[in-house]
């Protein structure tokens, strides 16, 4: 990957812009993935002093691809990965973690998992015994699950609901197919959150945009007071977009996100 710096940071921070990254920045189906103009439009933004970042549900090792998928010139501001880590761009396109969050965070999680263990096995068992999906583990998390459709998702959501509610501060975040246990305090609403408090900006200055379900965290006027979701985004997004007050975009993916910028920028 070729060596991308942020651009200066501003004086004093203006406001805080939030994108999500799969379906929201970038989409594959679109020829260039993320349109160019998306960055001749952030310069104008950092002039005016806001700040800006990637929030997605990537780890932060796969959002190194992603940057070259998106061609991008310049790095952001931020990176919120995993939808609860909280990273600063350094030298030689390494990130700097957040560390008080960071490891907070981590603690919280470990607690919980251990706390829920009976209930994730049996969860296991369920996906294996009873579903086509997968049942995964990475680092930092013990408990995920690929689906082979939305549908087969949809079904596993309504057994994880029936028996969740009966363990404290779990939670679980979710995306078409995907789906990751986690903290209840620990979401990509939160961790934008604790980016506007380091940034010293309140919700009124905050614009998010996303697309998928577990965007709708963040797309709420507690933690943004501009929120939008593009014309791709699914119906329950645009639901609570609508919901909210904010706005639902005609124009797809990062065309879609131009155009929430000329709605409440112009």
């Amino acid at each position: 990957m070729p060596l991308l710096q942020p651009l200066p940071m501003p004086e004093k921070t203006t406001g805080v812009l939030s994108f999500d990254f799969d379906g929201t920045l970038v989409c594959p189906d679109s020829d260039p993935q993320l349109d160019p103009r998306f960055f001749e439009l952030i310069k104008q933004f950092r002039e005016a002093g806001w700040v800006w970042g990637v929030n997605t549900g990537r780890s932060q090792m796969q959002m190194l691809s992603g940057f070259m998928e998106g061609q991008f010139p310049f790095l952001p501001d931020f990176l919120i990965a995993r939808e609860r880590e909280l990273y600063t761009p350094g030298a030689l396109n390494r990130w700097r973690p957040v560390v008080d969050w960071n490891k907070r965070s981590e603690k919280d999680h470990k607690k919980v998992y251990r706390n829920a263990r009976k209930f994730l096995k049996l969860v296991q068992q369920h996906v294996e015994n009873e579903t086509r999906a997968k049942w995964i583990t990475e680092e930092g998390d013990p408990a995920g699950i690929v689906a082979t459709s939305e549908q087969e998702m949809a079904e596993i959501v309504e057994f994880i609901d029936a028996k969740v509610s009966d363990y404290k501060n779990l939670g679980y975040l979710r995306n078409t197919i995907y789906l990751r246990f986690s903290h209840k305090d620990y979401h990509k609403g939160t961790s934008l959150a604790e980016i506007a408090r380091l940034c010293g900006v309140e919700a009124k200055q905050v614009f998010a945009i996303g697309d998928g379900h577990n965007d709708i965290d963040m797309l709420r006027r507690e933690y943004a007071d501009m929120i939008a979701c593009p014309a791709n985004a699914d119906e329950e997004v645009k639901q609570h977009v609508r919901e909210q007050g904010g706005y639902v975009c005609s124009e797809r993916a990062s065309l879609g996100v131009i155009e929430a910028f000329h709605h409440f920028f112009d």
